[in-house]
């Protein structure tokens, strides 16, 4: 009683009408508190408490989602809408506590995974789409949300010094991952980020951070915008192709179920290449890699996190992150293996 009095005090800080509600938890993020909430008329609401402990600073994110917001509308693009609160902040914070409140958008849902190549198709397209909306945004207006994200040096620092600190029996069990993690970072160096255009990215693009029409079965838009900010294009690229073309959930813990589909990769690009020409030729080259780069980042963040005694994403059972870990190097040496397929591919169809 006391919970669902305290998230009736939280509704009526946004501008909603009435105060019946309905509020159930829905278990999509490994991050944030996600609520469905439905009001007396059947409209319908999405409430997220942001994880502090992640976000620090829920001003500069949301700031971010409201630069871009305004680029990212188009007639096959649905538009995001934030409720305002009753001081006219996209935001609340409440005892300590960052919230948001957003509009659902019906008839949507989204997947964990595909076999489906017109998903793949779609995914590929709304990718597409989403940086050819926002290729005109000032990519000075943007802070980064998280420093040094996907930035390898730094992921890297992160990892050794969690190697250095972590308990004697955590290196034992994860000494197979550890020493993967070495031969990937030996093999990433080629990738050189010099002559790729900065942009502004998603940097979050798993298949479950798309929303699909129930009825047409197309890609309506990107959600979880927590972490717009500047970086790559392959960014985008390799975070999709880790779970559209696998059909194994992340820390699947069978590796033989783990795949690289080259149909499903096939059907991405064709998606992806349906959006006028923005990519230059460095980064056309790069996606490859970054194909293999963005699963393997993954995997090394989580394999830190597991060192670290699961400090950073959501676990139910101790040994999850170092799973999540092992499977993400795993699909990342099978995207490695398909680096001169995906090369002829991209060259064929993106023109």
């Amino acid at each position: 009683m006391a919970h669902e009095q305290n998230m009736l005090d939280i509704l009526q800080e946004f501008n909603l009408n009435g105060n019946d509600f309905q509020c159930v938890p829905l278990i999509v993020g490994l991050i944030n508190d996600t609520f469905l909430v439905t009001n007396a008329e059947g409209e319908q609401f999405i409430l997220q408490k942001i994880n502090r402990n992640v976000f620090k600073n829920a001003g500069v994110l949301m700031n971010n989602i409201g630069h871009a917001l305004p680029f990212l509308t188009a007639e096959d693009y649905a538009q995001i809408t934030f409720v305002q609160t009753r001081t006219g902040k996209n935001y609340l914070v409440k005892n300590n506590d960052f919230w948001r409140l957003m509009t659902y958008i019906p008839d949507s849902t989204t997947y964990n995974t595909t076999t489906n190549t017109s998903t793949a198709f779609e995914a590929g397209r709304i990718i597409g789409e989403f940086h050819r909306l926002l290729k005109d945004a000032d990519v000075d207006l943007f802070e980064d949300t998280l420093a040094k994200f996907h930035n390898l040096e730094h992921r890297t620092h992160e990892f050794e010094e969690a190697l250095a600190t972590s308990e004697v029996q955590k290196r034992e069990i994860a000494a197979e991952a550890i020493t993967k993690a070495h031969h990937f970072l030996k093999e990433l160096q080629h990738l050189n980020n010099e002559k790729l255009p900065v942009r502004i990215c998603h940097n979050d693009t798993k298949l479950n951070n798309m929303l699909f029409s129930k009825s047409t079965e197309k890609a309506l838009c990107l959600i979880d915008l927590d972490t717009i900010m500047k970086g790559y294009f392959y960014y985008d690229f390799g975070d999709a192709i880790r779970t559209v073309v696998n059909v194994a959930p992340e820390d699947e813990q069978n590796h033989d179920l783990i795949t690289f589909n080259n149909e499903l990769f096939e059907a991405f690009v064709d998606g992806l290449a349906t959006n006028d020409s923005f990519l230059t030729e460095e980064e056309k080259q790069s996606l490859p890699l970054g194909a293999v780069f963005m699963p393997f980042i993954h995997g090394l963040r989580a394999l830190t996190d597991y060192l670290n005694n699961n400090r950073y994403y959501k676990v139910s059972y101790e040994n999850q992150n170092l799973d999540r870990c092992l499977s993400l190097f795993n699909f990342a040496e099978k995207a490695l293996q398909k680096k001169d397929l995906m090369a002829a591919c991209i060259q064929e169809r993106l023109k």
